[in-house]
């Protein structure tokens, strides 16, 4: 069994550089990505089998070899960039593949084998930000059409709040917890973002639109038999309910398989296309024009910002502020009273939420208006009562008076 060696011995036979790797990538993106891109540069040297095996030969190769590495380093640099030249892949992506290359290194030797600094002058300038926009309020909605019921939760969850997609690998429902104003009337959620990791923990804020959709996306598990708690994850996989007796469609539904946020992303981009929203790219284009998951931490930060502190933003959406985390520490009432100046801007059915307000309102104050003219109207017919009275009382007295003159 191959072991993880330590940090600062050489290589041997019995280590497995791929483990070794792998050690020093701990999001879950990064686990996902990183391996591609380095198989990327070992396909490119012609080492063959599996990429456990490619990189156990380019350890052994490089480290007898030095210069052979030198070499293939920036032969591999300069094909790509001719590839960027064909326009098959963007400036970004060099740096990309460089990146995993460069870490597999160090974590696999101890002493720098080549000169980094020579390599990554040979790299082209990229972009330091994307040309693409945010989804429009009219795209959201269609996308939420798709008939998936998790659809719904997840985006206005995603574009209320600013969270990456890889929160929902460690959201559960004890993270959810909704905040309230002196009515009892939901106005926010607060999410804890990465729970239990000292650095990345943070907390952000969803608005009541997105908390309901989770609320009723939890109830509906626990009405067809699964047992909700706080353990309960977030996103679970979806349970046949059709073509099955009663009882066995529930039996199902308890037992949850958390969602690991590889799937959320695909059941946005399922939807994307199923909707239409999402087309095949023309010639010459390598992009689409949002993405498909990052495009709504783009629209909180876009919309957000509209109204709030950009400093505070930055912070529910989980970024390092530099100095700014060391000596501003707003309290979570603070960001929330900022977070709300948001809440209408980042509802995405906040015109239809108004006009149902507006109906609301209406038909309240055409229930008063019509308590207040019965009232009048029930005040007149007394008064008519009481002069009628008055009249016949009037009458009686005229009668008496006539009958005793005669």
């Amino acid at each position: 069994m191959s072991t993880i060696r330590a940090i600062g011995t050489t290589p041997t036979t019995n280590d497995n550089p791929m483990s070794v790797f792998m050690y020093a990538l701990r999001a879950p993106e990064s686990q996902r990505q990183y391996p591609g891109r380095l198989k990327v540069f070992l396909d490119y040297l012609g080492l063959k089998g599996t990429i456990e095996g490619q990189a156990e030969e380019f350890v052994k190769k490089a480290a007898k070899h030095s210069k052979w590495l030198h070499e293939s380093l920036m032969n591999f640099i300069l094909y790509q960039k001719e590839r960027v030249n064909r326009k098959e892949i963007s400036e970004g992506t060099i740096g990309n593949y460089y990146k995993a290359i460069k870490l597999f290194c160090e974590m696999n030797f101890d002493q720098p084998l080549v000169n980094w600094k020579k390599i990554a002058r040979g790299l082209p300038r990229a972009r330091k930000f994307a040309l693409d926009r945010i989804p429009s309020d009219e795209e959201i909605r269609k996308l939420c059409e798709y008939p998936d019921r998790r659809i719904k939760p997840i985006v206005y969850t995603m574009v209320s709040s600013g969270i990456r997609v890889g929160a929902f690998d460690s959201l559960q429902w004890k993270h959810v917890s909704p905040r309230m104003d002196s009515n009892g009337e939901v106005i926010a959620a607060k999410l804890i973002i990465y729970p239990g990791d000292p650095i990345e923990e943070y907390h952000t804020f969803c608005t009541p639109e997105a908390y309901k959709e989770l609320k009723s996306w939890m109830d509906y598990r626990q009405e067809c038999g699964e047992e909700i708690s706080g353990e309960s994850w977030v996103m679970r996989d979806m349970w046949q309910t059709y073509g099955m007796d009663y009882g066995a469609k529930f039996g199902l539904a308890a037992k949850p398989k958390k969602l690991k946020s590889i799937a959320v992303k695909r059941i946005i981009e399922r939807g994307l296309w199923e909707q239409g929203i999402r087309k095949p790219l023309q010639d010459g284009h390598k992009h689409h024009e949002w993405k498909a998951a990052h495009g709504f931490r783009k629209y909180f930060k876009t919309k957000a910002e509209q109204v709030m502190l950009p400093l505070h933003v930055e912070m529910l959406l989980g970024h390092d502020t530099g100095l700014s985390m060391n000596y501003y520490r707003p309290s979570e009432k603070t960001l929330l009273e900022d977070y709300l100046k948001a809440v209408d801007l980042l509802s995405i059915n906040y015109h239809e939420q108004i006009l149902r307000k507006q109906i609301d309102d209406l038909t309240s104050k055409t229930q008063s208006n019509e308590y207040t003219i019965n009232a009048k109207l029930q005040e007149k017919d007394d008064a008519l009562i009481a002069l009628s009275d008055q009249v016949m009382k009037l009458m009686a007295e005229v009668k008496e008076l006539k009958q005793s003159r005669s």
